[in-house]
């Protein structure tokens, strides 16, 4: 992981098209901005994490559901 230190205002530049700011500094959270192309998804680690197993769990019903018509 790299870790660089910030104050507000400030950008970082991630993968020439991806830039996040830090837009406020208030006690012990942050408030960032994000500008990136729209085809590119942007989500908070949990929203992530809940949407990767959700996808998860479909895939495995569909591939049940496959198995089970294939085998009649």
């Amino acid at each position: 992981m790299l870790a660089l230190t910030r104050k507000k205002g400030e950008s970082l530049i991630v993968n020439n098209d991806v830039e996040i700011t830090v837009l406020e500094i208030r006690g012990d959270q942050i408030k960032l901005g994000i500008s990136a192309p729209r085809e590119v998804p942007i989500y908070r680690k949990e929203v992530y994490l809940q949407i990767q197993e959700e996808n998860k769990e479909a895939s495995n019903k569909d591939a049940m559901e496959t198995l089970k018509g294939l085998l009649g």
